[in-house]
């Protein structure tokens, strides 16, 4: 059973994937109130987008860091430590241990959460045995999920169709973040692990990641409250 204290509108974290700071401040204005939460991911922050982290934290929107981070530990706790000055609420960092337990312990003190990235949600088992992985998604998703709740990590990032099974495993201690949604009707793109808003809150994500179906929709602001519209169906 799904948590209830997180609001419907808080579920949905926009991913403002666009080229520059403009398009990117001309779509946040022009979806207003209708979103909460934003994804500032790599296109933007290298296109001068990481201020955006600070303004948008200003206007009382949340922001998701997704910044990927795996470097040696030094590292990545010099990054989470300048990530978290920008006041973010979520940044991913990849889900190597040594790396994890760095972004712990420098996100300490902060209000920055940590999520750990399991396996690309554009990769599925003959992409990771390519690139030399042992292992299948679902038992890396599994193993790495593990190692992510003893070291303190605050969530996951995953496929919704990893949300079920990794529930079993965290119970509620940790955050579920889902990319791949896509509201039904939409194209898939890029993503080869996809699921509708409302089977992915129905099998556990707490957030859900949406970028191309807002962004490019004629209207992206009735877009948002639409996926907000079937967040509240599913979780009420």
């Amino acid at each position: 059973m799904q948590p209830t204290d997180i609001a419907p509108r808080d579920r949905l974290i926009v991913a403002l994937d666009l080229p520059g700071v403009g398009p990117a401040e001309a779509m946040i204005a022009r979806l207003g109130d209708s979103v909460t939460f934003y994804k500032i991911g790599y296109q933007l922050a290298y296109a001068g987008g990481l201020p955006l982290v600070r303004q948008l934290a200003s206007m009382g929107k949340k922001v998701f860091a997704d910044l990927k981070l795996h470097d040696i530990g030094n590292t990545v706790a010099r990054g989470v430590e300048s990530v978290a000055s920008l006041g973010a609420t979520f940044l991913t960092v990849h889900a190597y241990p040594q790396t994890m337990k760095a972004a712990v312990e420098a996100r300490a003190g902060s209000g920055l959460k940590i999520l750990a990235v399991t396996v690309l949600t554009s990769y599925d088992d003959g992409d990771l045995h390519a690139a030399g992985y042992r292992l299948g998604v679902a038992d890396l998703v599994e193993a790495r999920a593990q190692q992510a709740q003893v070291l303190g990590v605050d969530g996951l990032v995953c496929s919704p169709e990893e949300a079920a099974a990794l529930r079993k495993i965290v119970g509620h201690r940790m955050d579920l973040v889902t990319p791949g949604i896509r509201p039904a009707g939409s194209a898939t793109g890029d993503q080869k692990r996809i699921m509708t808003p409302a089977k992915a809150i129905a099998a556990g994500a707490d957030y859900l990641v949406v970028g191309r179906p807002v962004l490019e929709a004629a209207d992206p602001r009735a877009a948002a409250d639409a996926i907000v519209a079937e967040i509240a169906q599913s979780v009420g």
